[in-house]
């Protein structure tokens, strides 16, 4: 029946499938049909007219020409599950034995450097002298972020319990529950003896270390958003969230030790190559250092 169909009306049937039986929403229809508008434009270039015409080195060419114009690479991961999903329903439609886009994928995109703020900076957003308990609140929380590399998740969760004064450590459960124990800082320490004794003021409704004025867990959205009041309160150039935080940590602590696999046991990361980025971090500071410093870097001022 729909053998040799013209590729244009199988991809309406394979729009129409998404919209009537998937009942997919407009927008993401849209988006595959922008996805699958490319495909006809490079198929009507190249003389393609039928779906069964389509073979894999077709969409690696395809998907290099995009890249060459620019694409980004999810924006290419996203042009190849379009193809992926239009002939995957023609497949299970008996019109096709064969899937082009199947096992390709598209170039890498560039990992981006996290965010950090340097140990001044940092000095500065900590540099929290309030009594009121909400502020030795989020201070202590400040301060745990910092001093152990924390992840927003492994926070709320904290328990009380899960502190321990004594050894100066605290019990983190990370991504699939995994545990691990990482050394408290000085001044967390002092910031969290600070808070405990203010906590029963809150009336908390259950044993996690730290609560909301209400006495409930606290939401993620509200430490987000007071990380951002405190940022610009401090003064602080940029946007403050608890992974930027995260971020510092790592980077200071490598900076300062320059142990990775430390610093992956510290951040609880599976693979070291997650930990990997903050060398780049590193790199760049040794860098900037190297062309302030090395007279063969240093620019000539003006005469």
């Amino acid at each position: 029946m729909h053998e040799e169909e013209d590729l244009t009306d199988s991809i309406l049937r394979y729009l129409d499938h998404l919209t009537q039986k998937r009942m997919l929403s407009a927008n993401t229809v849209e988006g595959y049909r922008r996805d699958l508008r490319l495909l006809t434009e490079y198929c009507a270039q190249n003389q393609i007219h039928c779906h069964n015409q389509i073979q894999p080195h077709h969409i690696r060419v395809l998907i290099a020409e995009r890249h060459r114009k620019g694409s980004k690479s999810k924006t290419l991961q996203r042009l190849l599950a379009s193809v992926r999903g239009l002939f995957g329903f023609l497949i299970q439609q008996g019109q096709t034995q064969h899937n082009p886009a199947h096992g390709i994928r598209p170039p890498k995109g560039e990992k981006k450097l996290p965010h950090t703020l340097d140990v001044d900076q940092m000095n500065q957003l900590l540099n929290i002298d309030e009594s009121d308990p909400l502020a030795v609140r989020d201070l202590a929380i400040l301060e745990l972020f910092y001093s152990s590399g924390l992840r927003l998740s492994e926070l709320l969760n904290m328990q009380l319990a899960d502190y321990d004064p004594h050894e100066r450590s605290v019990k983190v459960t990370g991504k699939g529950n995994k545990q691990r124990v990482v050394p408290v800082g000085r001044k967390a320490q002092q910031a969290i003896a600070n808070w405990l004794p203010l906590r029963d003021q809150f009336n908390p409704e259950s044993n996690v270390l730290f609560v909301s004025q209400r006495g409930t867990r606290l939401h993620p959205s509200t430490v987000q958003k007071r990380f951002k009041q405190w940022g610009i309160k401090q003064g602080i150039d940029r946007n403050v969230h608890p992974h930027l935080l995260r971020h510092s940590f790592a980077s200071h602590m490598l900076e300062s030790s320059g142990d990775l696999r430390s610093v992956q046991e510290l951040l609880g990361h599976a693979d070291i190559s997650t930990t990997q980025i903050y060398t780049h971090l590193d790199f760049q500071h040794l860098a900037k250092v190297y062309d302030e410093a090395h007279p063969r870097a240093k620019k000539k001022k003006d005469s």
